[in-house]
């Protein structure tokens, strides 16, 4: 998953980019082409070369370019896929729509790791653990849009009206209470937890139990607006 400090560094701005994905595309499509940009632009960044590969955010829409649904399960290949210091992730697309993708490495299984391979739960290992469990989705627990309203207008937009929607959350490691807004899932499920409150830009990474009393942004519950980052070749 992408780590704070990247996403700060892309969108410039200390709260992120919010659901607003683009990163610099435009046209049908956009949220998309731009989320995967800034995955490959940060595996760069982390492996000079891993840029090269083909990358994909683990992202459902709305509509794509050809104006279809498009299903973030579908985007990734077919496996495996290994962390940044190689640890396995999931060997097929069979093993990643479960609570935690089954078959990965018991190091990294409830602690999905930055670009860096550095779990996310604890990503400077001289300062304490931090909150920063949520991670942009948009999708049910299988891997498929979860609902019009859960993609942030298919990932172009970081305001925070009800009318951007409310975008799919999961956990990138397991976090107590889930259900929450839009409920139906555990607190541990990696793809699909609860709602976040809004879409707009917002770093919350100290634990206050919830969503911020009024809060309309991505990170209000704990988190950043991160996305899951998969290669299509290992």
């Amino acid at each position: 998953m992408t780590s704070l400090a990247a996403m700060r560094e892309l969108s410039g701005s200390q709260d992120g980019f919010g659901g607003d994905l683009r990163f610099g595309e435009t046209g049908p499509g956009a949220g998309l082409r731009g989320a995967d940009k800034i995955c490959a632009t940060i595996a760069e960044r982390s492996l000079p070369g891993a840029g090269s590969k083909t990358w994909r955010a683990y992202l459902s829409a709305v509509a794509g370019e050809d104006g279809n649904q498009v299903d973030a399960i579908d985007r990734i290949g077919e496996g495996p896929w290994y962390d940044r210091l190689g640890r396995l992730v999931a060997n097929n697309k069979e093993e990643l729509p479960n609570t935690r993708p089954s078959g990965a490495d018991e190091a990294i299984i409830d602690d999905l790791p930055n670009e860096d391979g550095v779990p996310n739960h604890q990503p400077d290992p001289g300062q304490p653990e931090v909150d920063n469990h949520d991670t942009l989705t948009g999708s049910n627990n299988q891997g498929r849009l979860h609902s019009a309203t859960a993609t942030c207008k298919d990932w172009t937009s970081a305001t925070g009206d009800r009318g951007s929607g409310a975008p799919r959350l999961g956990h990138s490691w397991p976090r107590g209470g889930g259900g929450g807004p839009g409920g139906g899932m555990s607190g541990a499920h990696w793809i699909s937890s609860h709602d976040a409150p809004g879409c707009a830009p917002g770093v919350n990474i100290v634990d206050t139990g919830g969503p911020q009393p009024g809060s309309n942004s991505v990170g209000s519950g704990g988190g950043y607006g991160g996305i899951y980052c998969f290669a299509l070749t290992p």
